[in-house]
């Protein structure tokens, strides 16, 4: 894995995610090999009484790689952070879960994705959830302030991973709790630099 990029490689990798994620705010059908939308969300096992309280138009753009809730519970009234929150699919579900004495804020790096976020919140009509643009190498929170932290299909395209993690232990509350759902890498290790960053967000 290489790890020790250079600002211009960053910032190739940045682009790279930005105008894939861009597309993927009109609609994540095509954009990926696995299923999406309201398909990915039944072959992934989500709660079918908890899908069956949203509209069909916000479900349809969820992208995740992994029912994330099946590795841990949302509890009544937590304070929640999910990082990469995309078209806020899973930030809408915890904000059902943890009901309305919790929050939910969630962060992406795309734009376009917070604003496909805010548009499908409207349609939810859900109210304890916040969205925010930014980074998960650099949140932009004080630390201790979450009880959980989700992230669905995201650390892979991060490129300083560790910085990321140490993010996420810096803001959440001692005693909280982490719930991810990812893709790794199972082929050879990649060692030229240039196709590794070109395909980075492929």
């Amino acid at each position: 894995m290489i790890d020790n990029f250079t600002e211009e490689e960053r910032k190739k990798i940045k682009e790279g995610i930005e105008d894939k994620y861009r597309k993927v705010s009109v609609t994540p059908k095509g954009n990926f090999r696995y299923p999406v939308g309201r398909k990915g969300l039944d072959t992934l096992g989500y709660d079918p009484e908890i899908l069956e309280k949203l509209p069909e138009e916000v479900l349809d753009t969820y992208c995740g790689v992994g029912n994330l809730f099946s590795t841990g519970t949302v509890l009544e009234g937590e304070k929640i952070l999910d990082i990469g929150c995309g078209a806020g699919v899973d930030s809408i579900i915890a904000a059902l879960m943890t009901g309305p004495k919790g929050t939910v804020t969630g962060m992406d790096l795309s734009g376009e994705m917070i604003a496909r976020a805010e548009q499908n919140r409207s349609k939810a009509l859900i109210e304890n959830v916040t969205f925010i643009k930014g980074s998960a190498e650099d949140l932009p929170f004080s630390g201790e302030i979450f009880s959980l932290v989700i992230s669905n299909g995201v650390f892979n395209l991060v490129p300083d991973k560790a910085t990321a993690i140490w993010e996420v232990l810096r803001v959440l509350k001692p005693g909280g709790r982490f719930l991810m759902a990812d893709q790794v890498l199972v082929s050879e290790r990649r060692t030229n630099r240039a196709s590794f960053v070109a395909e980075w967000a492929g």
